[in-house]
């Protein structure tokens, strides 16, 4: 059994410390030089960590030899459970020390972008900044030039081009089109979706968009889409402000936009207003539900598909959170048809021509505008479906996030209030107002407002696509059917390249021309309403809908953000606030 031994060096000025262990022989492993004195009885040694060490010499002394030790070799181990802890402490003090050096350099980036490592390639660093997975991407897509590879694990077929550069972007959503599909990959992952527009390929997708288009372009449904806006506006969300007004409560705005356009959104697709904004601010299931959906459907970006598929099969996860949520969904939305479709059996006469039509009683009453189209539950449950994310989350996230811009930009409030003042008569300048939809329509400022706020703050904060065939995007990069291509719009609004030197301000002013008008940015550069053939077709609706909301809370409170409050985007396809607007909200008028 080895058996240690010290030699103590008592000199003047001068001592040393020998670390020996010994079997048969004494063989010398490491000198340690101390200054004379420095370990003594009360102090410890360097060996002990601060511990004490009794050792004895020929002179007596205690200690480690620097007070009278006469330096000849004492067969005699002393180690106490104290100084055996102490040891313990040490090694494991160097161990952490270690291991958290190892992981820093796992997951350390090199140069701002991202270190790829054998076998799990960029996966931890992506898992590890999920929490600022938006200004991650911005801060790597800039450093790298635009365009970035993300390689995943070489065993789960994750790899994945990142892209803000214009050119690749015209190219894929316009110059060739047709080998950029939404992709099998995409349909896996928003499978709750089924076969909606947003999911659909080919003539499927065509058909589908063709129908969407002869309706919410037909006079019945703008007449509809107008008088539901403003209705809400006047009877739904004034009210409710003067009474959080009146009571000087914070009131989380987020919250109140998204039940806002859950309600127009609601009548506007399926014909009943559910009610959900009111000074009770009832419970709202479908909303819930569909939160709940889009942040599980943005956890299967970011993990293998063999991870989601395993939770999906168990049965726990976010998978779990998105099967109940899609059995609420599909129960909220089958009341829907079910109930419409009754309706129109017993003969309940139509609206008049001048209130117009929601969308689901045109696709159950007018087979001539179907096309051919099978109009089974399946086909309405998808469409309603991908209509009403479509209204209710982009429309309620753009303008949370507009009201925030304006209320922590006095300049900008103050010009779109000027703005306002042009479409009042003088005598009613100071006055409550709620302004109609062809008032707002024509507002330069208030219009360059809202897209600067949608450039920086894209309702859908990214999108992805997959080639048919290999191919070469015009940055050079070769791309192939196995690999993911994904635009981020976040990023996209935040490079110098594109912008300028001030493209992380709030600058409504570069959306108006020289002459006053309304500057065009081509969709490719702006992708806040996509590009090419996909291009939004709700894109006038959601305009109409939000310069309605703007305009009346703008023009009639003063809203500031609670003191302390914390803003920044989530983690999911829809960009909402984490922690979402709580503000105080003040009447200008009486």
């Amino acid at each position: 059994m080895a058996v240690r031994w010290w030699r103590v060096q008592a000199e003047r000025g001068d001592t040393g410390r020998w670390w020996l262990w010994k079997k048969k022989k004494i063989s010398v492993a490491r000198w340690w030089p101390t200054v004379a004195g420095q370990c003594k009885e009360g102090y410890g040694c360097w060996w002990c960590s601060r511990q004490v060490v009794t050792m004895e010499t020929e002179g007596g002394s205690a200690g480690c030899g620097g007070y009278g030790g006469v330096g000849r070799w004492l067969p005699r181990r002393v180690e106490t459970k104290e100084v055996r802890r102490s040891r313990c402490r040490g090694y494991y003090e160097i161990l952490i020390a270690f291991t958290s050096f190892i992981l820093l350099s796992f997951f350390g980036t090199t140069n701002g972008l991202v270190r790829n490592w054998p076998f799990v390639g960029m996966l931890p660093s992506l898992l590890l900044n999920i929490g600022q997975i938006h200004e991650k991407c911005a801060d790597v897509l800039g450093k790298s030039g635009g365009t970035f590879l993300l390689k995943g694990p070489c065993f789960a077929n994750m790899d994945m081009l990142g892209t803000v550069d214009p050119a690749n972007i015209h190219y894929i959503m316009s110059s060739n089109f047709s080998n950029f599909p939404k992709g099998p990959r995409f349909l896996r992952i928003f499978d709750f979706l089924g076969d909606g527009i947003f999911n659909s390929d080919a003539d499927s997708w065509r058909n589908q968009r063709k129908l969407t288009r002869l309706l919410i372009t037909h006079q019945r449904f703008h007449q509809f889409l107008v008088n539901t806006s403003q209705d809400k506006v006047e009877k739904g969300l004034v009210p409710l402000l003067d009474h959080v007004s009146k009571l000087g409560l914070v009131v989380d705005l987020q919250d109140l936009f998204q039940r806002l356009t859950f309600d127009t959104t609601c009548m506007l697709v399926t014909g009943y207003d559910p009610g959900c904004l009111s000074v009770e601010l009832p419970d709202v299931p479908f909303s819930k539900a569909m939160d709940a959906a889009e942040e599980a459907v943005f956890s299967r970006h970011v993990v293998p598909v063999s991870i989601w598929k395993l939770q999906k099969w168990l049965g726990i996860g976010q998978e779990k959170r998105l099967s109940k949520a899609c059995e609420t969904l599909d129960q909220i939305i089958a009341k829907f048809i079910s109930t419409k479709k009754h309706e129109l059996s017993v003969g309940n006469e139509p609206m008049k021509e001048e209130e117009g039509v929601d969308l689901l009683t045109s696709y159950l009453s007018d087979d001539e505008v179907m096309d051919g189209l099978k109009c089974d539950y399946k086909f309405l449950r998808d469409t309603i479906l991908s209509f009403m994310i479509a209204g209710r989350d982009t429309t309620s996230s753009a303008l949370t996030w507009f009201l925030w811009l304006v209320s922590t930009h006095p300049i900008v409030e103050a010009k779109i209030r000027e703005e306002l003042k042009t479409t009042i008569p003088k005598k009613a300048a100071n006055k409550r107002r709620v302004f109609s939809v062809e008032e707002v329509s024509r507002l330069v400022y208030l219009h360059s407002a809202l897209c600067e706020s949608l450039r920086l703050y894209p309702p859908v904060p990214f999108q992805h696509k997959e080639p048919c065939q290999p191919d070469i995007l015009p940055s050079g990069h070769r791309v192939d059917s196995k690999m993911k291509i994904m635009f981020s719009l976040y990023a996209m609004g935040r490079m110098n390249f594109i912008w300028g030197d001030d493209c992380s301000e709030f600058k409504p002013e570069r959306w108006i021309s020289e002459g006053g008008t309304i500057k065009h940015e081509p969709s490719y550069k702006f992708l806040a309403f996509n590009a090419g053939p996909r291009t939004c077709l709700g894109k006038e609706v959601a305009f109409t809908q939000m310069k309605a909301v703007a305009a009346a809370i703008i023009h009639n409170y003063d809203v500031r953000v609670v003191e302390g409050h914390h803003v920044s985007p989530n983690v999911s396809i829809i960009l909402y606030m984490k922690h979402g607007l709580k503000v105080k909200v003040t009447r200008r008028w009486s």
